[in-house]
């Protein structure tokens, strides 16, 4: 028997009713974090934690770091964790957090106690192109999507660097499924998710020439593999690079936000946009391209930089986007764009980088996040890099200055006469050195300062210079308040990373293949 899980978010107190929603397997436990952000809709809302409150949060503490042998490269070394509970391994039952190894290898590790459990390593039998951007941080040359489990097959799905999919036991590490070719080999794909058995990811920049564009593959018979695709573009353009990779909605679609290049449907090209298509076959089903768009290509400042997030409000399903603009954009998720496909429900002003800066991390990257609250409020929580712009509107709580970057936090409401959502302004955080996406959990926003350099000028080697241990940091959901910060507990910095939360634990990562592991004191 399968139920269906996560989605439409309809609060702690119809969590019933999200459960059946959309398929996560029945034999996931509460405490599962199975995808980045937590759902196939890339919400960051562990609406099922209970054990880290607002009051207790400021216990939190360091309570295992583990080093992996892995090697970085460039700005990449580990992808964001991964947890299940419940786990058959030679060591007994167990919680265990997985990560992926940019140069190849698969980690398991006790989410308890740090202590690797297994460690699997592939073997690559074709080696990366010459493209423009490959072996750059660009193009990496390796594992760049953050691994899917699927708990009802006891599977934990990797993209390897090669293209093709394999999945691992959880318990022992060993492949249970592929290799099979999935995508063009060393391209740059990002977070797997999955749906009544079929792996989704995207692909962009063009690495390995693999073609921008959704891709699927049902991995329910092993031995008859079903790949399809969509593809946005003929170049190397309009890539899905937003850390959420592929975002599924309870509505049957997939959704993606592109990046620069050529806009043209009737030739298939699909830049600057944000993109919808049928599941599971992949075909088109809409698009919502931003009147400015033609500012946007100029720039440099696309719709690629963060990844949508998809939720219900009310009776309505929604699409919130983000870009390195700054503005944030409410769309009908069954009408992206209206039927010109360039109405949105709501624009936000402009809400940082005021110069219209492209590559030095300023704007919104990375992803966006929603939750609700015990009273059934829609939140909409922001990632900005940079000082907030002096056009934006005015937040009622304010957290202190932040001249490097901040969360800002928005109630998605009813504009009085049309009924249509907006966003009203709720807090700001304080300081925080270019944000990663927030995960909520019980009344907590958890948020990671990453402490890197987003300037993009002169040579790579310049990026790994001038940039500051990460910080783990816990905000009042209603006030954004700080209840916690993890001070210099993290070794190092992190590039386009995320949060996982389990049984009250939260796991990060850093540039070192750090492992971290902070949690509540033993009780007494």
């Amino acid at each position: 028997m399968r139920l269906t899980a996560r989605a439409s978010l309809f609060g702690r107190s119809a969590c019933l009713s999200a459960l059946l929603l959309l398929s996560f397997s029945a034999i996931a436990s509460a405490a599962d974090w199975l995808t980045y952000a937590h759902d196939p809709q890339r919400s960051g809302w562990s609406f099922e934690e209970t054990t880290l409150t607002p009051a207790n949060v400021s216990q939190l503490g360091l309570k295992w770091k583990t080093k992996l042998e892995n090697k970085s490269y460039s700005l990449s070394a580990v992808t964001a964790p991964v947890v299940a509970t419940k786990v058959s391994t030679a060591h007994g039952v167990r919680s265990v957090v997985y990560v992926a190894g940019i140069q190849g290898n698969v980690f398991a590790v006790d989410a308890e106690t740090g202590e690797e459990l297994w460690e699997h390593t592939f073997r690559y039998v074709v080696s990366p192109g010459k493209g423009g951007y490959q072996g750059t941080f660009l193009c990496p040359n390796g594992i760049t999507a953050t691994p899917v489990i699927d708990k009802e097959t006891n599977t934990l799905y990797v993209l390897g660097g090669d293209g093709a999919l394999y999945g691992l036991d959880l318990g022992s590490g060993e492949v249970r499924y592929g290799p099979v070719n999935f995508v063009a080999p060393f391209a740059k794909s990002w977070s797997l998710n999955i749906l009544n058995g079929v792996v989704y990811t995207v692909l962009s920049q063009g690495c390995g020439n693999g073609l921008s564009g959704f891709y699927a593959i049902n991995v329910q018979d092993p031995h008859h593999p079903v790949i399809r695709q969509m593809l946005l573009s003929n170049t190397n353009t309009a890539g899905i690079w937003g850390a959420g990779g592929a975002i599924l909605g309870d509505n049957g679609r997939i959704y993606g936000s592109t990046a620069d290049g050529h806009f043209s449907p009737a030739a298939g090209d699909y830049s600057n946009s944000v993109v919808s298509a049928s599941l599971p076959d992949l075909n088109l089903a809409d698009y919502y391209l931003p009147p400015n768009w033609r500012y946007l290509q100029k720039r440099d400042l696309d719709m690629g930089s963060a990844s949508p997030v998809y939720f219900g409000w009310q009776k309505r399903k929604l699409v919130a986007t983000g870009t390195k603009e700054s503005i944030v954009r409410l769309l009908d998720a069954g009408a992206l764009g209206g039927g010109d496909h360039q109405t949105p429900l709501y624009t936000s002003p402009q809400l940082g980088n005021d110069n219209g800066i492209c590559c030095e991390g300023l704007g919104i990257w990375g992803a966006l996040s929603t939750a609700r609250d015990d009273e059934g409020q829609t939140w909409l929580f922001v990632p900005m890099g940079g000082p907030p712009s002096t056009h934006a509107p005015r937040f009622p709580m304010t957290n202190g200055d932040n001249p490097h970057g901040s969360i800002m936090a928005f109630k998605v409401v009813a504009n009085p006469e049309t009924h249509d959502p907006v966003l009203e302004p709720a807090w700001i955080s304080g300081d925080f050195n270019i944000p990663d996406p927030v995960i909520i959990a019980n009344g907590i926003v958890f948020a990671l300062s990453t402490g890197e350099n987003a300037v993009q000028h002169g040579s790579e080697k310049t990026r790994l210079l001038n940039t500051r241990p990460a910080v783990l940091k816990a905000l009042d959901l209603k006030t954004g308040k700080e209840l916690y910060n993890s001070g210099t507990a993290m070794a190092s910095w992190v590039h386009f990373s995320g949060l996982a939360l389990s049984d009250g634990q939260v796991f990060a990562v850093d540039h070192d293949s750090n492992v971290y592991c902070f949690g509540l004191p033993p009780k007494k």
